[in-house]
């Protein structure tokens, strides 16, 4: 596989290279697409589809150094489908494994065992449950359940029950971080590294109808840590001071910041997506909100302050897309490729290395058929395949 070779900040490589993609559509299927650019200008075309992930693949994650692919089915019918594909060197999927499951998932992480790879972890929304199974997929069984409830409703209307919206593991791999929509709630589980055993410690309360979905730890040089959670219901961000005691991992909340600049605010039908980070740089999705026009989402851009992790709004780039709902950065920070949810397409945009900045749109392809506002259908997620 070639990694693209680019020049500093955006501009792309002379020659043309290639490098291939692979997203997931609630329809059911696994595309592969293929980008290459030449110049600062390129092309993405969708070269493969498979299925193998039950009805509704909602999340995929790659490990690059097995090329392996796993996706997990966010059916709602109450039952479900994980699966595990191998990579192959142009990208396309051969189905390995899976394993039939009760669906809802919305998230999936591999942790644990002597290579952290042992077992699988996965949340159910609607079911208000975390689950975990031992690898291999084939046969397996279900090893945990954890089972949420909730004393009282929330604020925000979709706060009736608890909803689980990620397993994340933690950079040591001892602990994976729950953030919780429908309790506002980030829960910890330690992990017994031999049996995959979750333990639960002291869950870390949120702003009420925060409505927290996903989280991403950062470092700075001198070594402290951060989580920053972002809020699907209260479109903001929030970042968190880190400390590991007694065996667990404790969370202090240190500040909040909107996903829109200063004196702006998203509106009725607006929901925050995806966080990710990127060096000093922190960037969260906006779905619905038009910035751009008529179907152009934004994403909104932090600084990270490089030795306290206080982030400050940068500004809303165009995320060349409706509902972006995933987006990823290739390995070198040059280029992002953006899921729009609803659009059902994957837009690749210039990044600029210095300024955190998001440039110009690279190339676009529409994948699968276009989803419906704020339904359950288009495209669902993206990875780099490099």
């Amino acid at each position: 596989m070639l990694r693209l070779a680019l020049l500093a900040g955006i501009g792309l490589a002379k020659g043309a290279l290639g490098v291939n993609l692979i997203a997931s559509h609630f329809s059911g299927g696994i595309y592969t697409l293929s980008l290459t650019t030449t110049g600062t200008s390129g092309t993405i075309s969708v070269t493969s589809q498979t299925n193998g992930c039950g009805t509704t693949p909602g999340w995929i994650e790659l490990y690059s150094d097995t090329r392996k692919l796993y996706c997990f089915d966010e059916s709602w019918t109450g039952r479900g489908q994980h699966a595990e594909f191998n990579v192959q060197n142009d990208g396309r999927l051969s189905l390995a494994s899976s394993l039939q499951v009760s669906g809802n998932s919305v998230h999936g992480i591999l942790y644990g065992g002597p290579d952290g790879r042992s077992y699988i972890a996965t949340a159910e929304y609607s079911p208000s449950t975390i689950t975990t199974y031992k690898l291999p997929l084939q046969g397996s069984r279900v090893q945990q359940t954890e089972k949420f409830t909730l004393a009282r409703r929330g604020p925000h209307q979709r706060q009736d029950v608890p909803h689980p919206h990620e397993v994340h593991l933690d950079p040591t791999g001892k602990f994976i971080l729950v953030p919780d929509l429908g309790a506002d709630l980030i829960r910890v589980f330690r992990i017994d590294t031999n049996s995959g055993r979750l333990t639960s410690c002291a869950s870390h309360a949120t702003g009420a109808g925060d409505g927290p979905r996903h989280v991403k730890f950062w470092k700075s040089e001198s070594g402290k840590e951060k989580v920053f959670s972002l809020n699907e219901l209260g479109n903001s961000v929030s970042a968190w001071d880190v400390n590991y005691t007694n065996d667990c991992i404790s969370l202090t909340r240190t500040h909040s910041i909107s996903t829109y600049a200063p004196g702006k605010k998203g509106g009725a039908n607006t929901k925050a997506a995806e966080i990710r980070t990127f060096g000093n740089f922190l960037y969260a999705s906006n779905r619905a909100d038009q910035t751009f026009g008529n179907s152009q989402d934004s994403i909104a851009i932090y600084t990270i302050d490089p030795t306290t992790g206080a982030i400050a709004w940068l500004e809303a780039a165009n995320s060349y897309s409706y509902y972006p709902r995933t987006f990823a950065f290739n390995k070198n920070g040059t280029l992002v490729a953006i899921g729009g949810q609803t659009s059902s397409n994957v837009a690749i945009v210039a990044r600029d290395t210095a300024t955190g900045k998001l440039g110009n749109l690279v190339a676009n392809v529409q994948v699968g058929q276009k989803g419906r506002a704020g339904e359950e259908d288009g495209l669902s997620a993206v990875v780099w395949a490099e």
